[in-house]
């Protein structure tokens, strides 16, 4: 199987949705491919998550040891009134850029 580069853009806080994006992300690191997960708009959010249902902190965690890539858009970030994100590296919409040209595959969720 080739190694694939997946970018993947999470523009909701959606518990469900979220956690459903991890948990994607996470099953296709252990399967070898490079994986970028994008937080844009309300998906800048997922570290304030809390779902008994959903653990997203569990798999965002797993994810991020597995060797995944997360990245805030720092607009997103600071239009909420935050300076960072608890999960991840703010970056830009430079970074989205390079992500998307630099990806075999793009799925936005959100």
């Amino acid at each position: 199987m080739k190694k694939m580069r997946i970018g993947l853009i999470l523009n909701t806080s959606d518990p469900e949705t979220v956690w459903n994006v991890f948990r994607l992300a996470l099953a296709a690191v252990e399967k070898k491919h490079n994986v970028k997960v994008f937080l844009l708009g309300n998906g800048v959010e997922v570290d304030q998550i809390y779902n008994p249902e959903f653990n997203v902190e569990k798999e965002t965690t797993l994810f991020k040891e597995k060797g995944g890539e997360i990245l805030a858009c720092g607009t997103c970030l600071y239009f909420r009134g935050k300076g960072k994100s608890n999960v991840c590296p703010i970056s830009s919409m430079d970074e989205l850029v390079k992500i998307i040209e630099e990806s075999d595959k793009i799925i936005n969720f959100g």
